[in-house]
Formats: structure tokens, C-alpha cells, sequence
């Protein structure tokens, strides 16, 4: 009678063990299944936006402002002296939302930095999980992450910055080969030694990952991209129209 209840008691902690296993599961297939609504439904909003207001994106018009690569990954644009206010820009190279945004609203954002109006700090994360696309969405956002971390600031910066938008691969489609990223960072005029094999042993990525996880829970975020004015979130109907955008910074700075 004593071993039968006790291989029903290890019967019953194995029925338990299993079935907070499967909670688990079910809890990270639900995260999965957000993040990636999120990321969609931002796509969509990003012309539903800009359909509706009619606000066209503009045009950059001068020189940038000083770009800085601080050391936990963030970068900074920003002509000196200007402290505020901060325009936090929260940004994953592979979301499809994030490049939408960087179309209609990347040049108000660079414009109001040049024109001294703003201090802007961008966030370049990776949001996605190892369960989407078993992988590939999350490796290319590292990749893309990592190989920005190599270039220590100025107008190179900048121009990778948007050139990673420009070459986003589709979210299914292994992308941002480590080949293409060393040669879209040369002609992005990158001269830092040891750029190419930084971008190719991917020396950063681990860093880019913990940067990631940490602000991700530091900022609050639901997902990208997202931008914050002083520490206030901006909703997607300013973010996404270039001319709300910039009222909303020039009101901030007065």
C-alpha cells in the first residue's frame, strides 16, 4: 500500500510539473503572439496615419547635429548645449513599423535636432523572440543591432542608421548579412579600425541583447517603435504625422 502511494505522489508531482510546463508555454506563445499584432498593426497604423492627416513627411535640410554613440548602446543627436527637451526615439532595425515611422517622421525628428530644438536619443533594441520565425526575426534584428553598435558616433552613424531601414528584410527572410552590413557601413563613409570585424564576429550582439531586455523593462515598452517626449509617450497619431510631431517638440521646448 506505501509504494502505491508513493508512485501516485510521483505520479501526481509529474502531472504538475507538466502542467506548469505547459502554462509556460502557453504564457510565452501569448507574448510571442503580441509582440508581433504590435509590430503589425503599428505597420498599418503608420499609413492609416499618414492617409488621415495628410501631414508629408519632410525633407532633410541641413547639416546633422552631432551624433554620439554613449557606451550602453544608445546615441545621441543632438547641437551642443541643447539639454532639452529629449525626444527618446525606441527603435528595432527589423520592425516594419519602426521603418514606416523612419520614413514619415525621420526627417522632422533629424530637422528639429539640427535646428537645435531638441535633444534626441535613440534606442536601437531588438524585441523580438526566438519563437518568431524560429529565429530569423530575431537574429536579423541582432545582427543589424550588434553591427550598429560598431560605429562610434558622427554622420556614419546616421547614414547606417537609415540604411538598415532601407535594406529591412522581410520578417520571414533571413536578412542583414554580415558581408552587406560591413559594406553598407564603408559606404556610409565608417573609418573606425576594426569596424569589419566587429560586424562579422558579431562582437556586440551580446551587449545588444542585454541593452534590449533592460530597457525594454525600463521603459515600459509594448513595442516598437515608440517615441517618448520628456519622458511622455507620444501617441501614434503625433509620431506618425511629421507636422503634429514637430508642434508637439516646439511646444515642449518653450
Amino acid at each position: 500500500m506505501g509504494k502505491a502511494v508513493r508512485e501516485q505522489s510521483v505520479r501526481d508531482r509529474i502531472k504538475a510539473q507538466r502542467e506548469e510546463q505547459r502554462k509556460k508555454d502557453r504564457l510565452r506563445r501569448i507574448a510571442t503572439v503580441t509582440t508581433v499584432v504590435i509590430v503589425a498593426l503599428g505597420a498599418i497604423g503608420a499609413g492609416w496615419w499618414y492617409a488621415a492627416n495628410g501631414s508629408k513627411p519632410e525633407e532633410v535640410t541641413q547639416a546633422l547635429a552631432p551624433v554620439t554613440a554613449s557606451a550602453d548602446g544608445s546615441v545621441v543627436m543632438s547641437v551642443a548645449g541643447v539639454e532639452k527637451p529629449v525626444l527618446d526615439v525606441y527603435e528595432d532595425f527589423q520592425c516594419p513599423a519602426c521603418r514606416a515611422m523612419e520614413e514619415t517622421s525621420g526627417a522632422t525628428i533629424k530637422n528639429l535636432a539640427a535646428e537645435g530644438k531638441v535633444k534626441v536619443v535613440y534606442h536601437p533594441i531588438t524585441i523580438f523572440s526566438q519563437d518568431v520565425n524560429n529565429g530569423v526575426t530575431r537574429g536579423n534584428s541582432l545582427r543589424a543591432g550588434a553591427a550598429s553598435r560598431c560605429i562610434p558616433g558622427g554622420t556614419a552613424w546616421a547614414k547606417f542608421h537609415d540604411r538598415l531601414f532601407k535594406e529591412q528584410p522581410a520578417e520571414t527572410v533571413e536578412g542583414f548579412k554580415l558581408d552587406d552590413l560591413v559594406a553598407w557601413g564603408k559606404e556610409a563613409g565608417v573609418t573606425a579600425e576594426g569596424f569589419a570585424t566587429c560586424v562579422t564576429s558579431q562582437q556586440k550582439a551580446p551587449e545588444q541583447a542585454d541593452y534590449s531586455t533592460k530597457i525594454l523593462q525600463a521603459a515600459g515598452l509594448s513595442g516598437t517603435p515608440t517615441l517618448k517626449l520628456n519622458g511622455t509617450e507620444i501617441g501614434n497619431d503625433v509620431a506618425f504625422n511629421p507636422a503634429d510631431l514637430r508642434k508637439a517638440v516646439l511646444d515642449a521646448a518653450k
